[in-house]
């Protein structure tokens, strides 16, 4: 594999374009997914179908994880991610010209296998691209560009569908998938296994990256509340009837996240996991509380800059110590089985909160998610050894 020989040249061009490109390709994915529940309703599908419709991205996620790690592991990291670029600008260009529901799903499925290939190549591409010294930090700024395009993209989304329809509106989408699958074709490095360790892994299937399964559980509990909000903070707030802007929920978030990635951006290479791990813990605790208490803008922004501080910084360190922990010819496998975790809790998150609010009354909705800060320490303590030596990897 051909590697970074300038240990000093963390941003190089490639690594730009790499992040450039996932930039586009998460925008395109998170800006469809506000729009697809009203659209595939407008299309002629039930509440219930239309939920299946909806959901269908991650189970799919679910399932082809292990594949498309161990694919990562035996192939050029461009030729997957351009595959899986090309699926998802398929099934976004299907939504535009889908005429019933039934084939919306369709497209959903396609579009969902681009996107578990893509989020995984693309992550090990770049791990691959940065020396290993410096993985955290460029994960950090990775993380970066994919927290701008989910919090900037369902903003634009749900705005311009507004003014110009549904069909209209995500043709931007499409054009920001095509824009992926440009932006990668200048991408020097294409990250090719080299043919020793192809063959060596030729005959071996793994589900998962053993190493990295404790960092996908935490990923994915703390990932439940931040996606319970995701899909339910405007519902909350209109329950409560709080008189606050709840769509500059996530623009706050989105702009903490960034202030803090940019401050401390040499630290994810010289920190333990440890002090992280109770930072996020202490901070998802705070957002909970103040979801819980708010009443005004301010304590809506604080929750915001919690969970900037929670599950934002959380997020990067997970992923940067899932390519520690794993050997170089399974980083694939490891970035497969971090996201395995992250779709486990988006899929959770949802169902979680509808559970609580259709059981519960509202006041309960953040509170009962606090029953994550225990579970979250038991999975630490019992792998505190492995995963605060991660860094000692690298």
């Amino acid at each position: 594999m051909a590697k970074q020989n300038d240990e000093e040249k963390v941003y190089s061009k490639d690594v730009v374009l790499v992040m450039a490109a996932s930039f586009f390709f998460m925008f395109s994915n998170m800006y469809c997914n506000p729009l697809i529940n009203g659209y595939a309703q407008e299309l002629g599908a039930s509440s219930a179908f239309a939920g299946v419709i909806v959901g269908m991205m991650s189970i799919v996620a679910m399932f082809l994880r292990p594949i498309a790690g161990n694919l990562t592991d035996r192939f050029s990291k461009y030729q997957l991610s351009f595959i899986g670029g090309a699926l998802s600008f398929l099934g976004v260009l299907g939504y535009v010209i889908t005429p019933n529901s039934s084939l919306l799903l369709l497209f959903r499925l396609i579009n969902g296998a681009g996107y578990v290939l893509c989020t995984v190549c693309m992550t090990t591409w770049l791990s691959y691209l940065v020396p290993f010294s410096h993985v955290g930090e460029a994960m950090s700024f990775y993380g970066i560009m994919n927290a701008l395009a989910m919090a900037f993209a369902p903003a634009v989304s749900i705005n311009l569908y507004r003014a110009i329809g549904y069909r209209d509106a995500i043709i931007i989408s499409a054009l920001s998938a095509l824009m992926m699958v440009v932006t990668i074709q200048f991408v020097g490095n294409r990250a090719k296994p080299n043919a020793t360790a192809r063959t060596a892994r030729s005959h071996h299937f793994k589900i998962i990256q053993r190493d990295s399964v404790p960092v996908a559980c935490l990923v994915a509990l703390f990932a439940i509340p931040y996606f319970a909000t995701q899909a339910d903070i405007v519902t909350y707030t209109e329950q409560r009837h709080l008189p606050i802007a709840v769509g500059a929920y996530f623009l706050i978030y989105a702009a903490v996240l960034l202030l803090i990635r940019l401050f401390l951006r040499n630290q994810f290479d010289t920190v333990r996991f440890g002090p992280w791990l109770i930072t996020s813990t202490v901070a998802t605790a705070f957002y909970l509380v103040m979801l819980t208490i708010m009443h005004t803008n301010w304590e809506m922004a604080l929750a915001a800059a919690g969970m900037a501080f929670g599950y934002g910084i959380i997020y990067s360190v997970c992923q940067s110590t899932a390519m520690m922990l794993a050997p170089q010819e399974e980083r694939g496998l490891a970035s497969s089985t971090f996201f395995l975790g992250l779709d486990v809790g988006m899929s959770l998150g949802p169902i979680i909160g509808g559970i609580i609010d259709s059981t519960m009354p509202v006041k309960y909705f953040y509170p009962v998610m606090l029953v994550i800060i225990p579970l979250i320490l038991l999975i630490f303590f019992a792998n505190q050894r492995k995963l605060n030596h991660a860094i000692d990897q690298h």
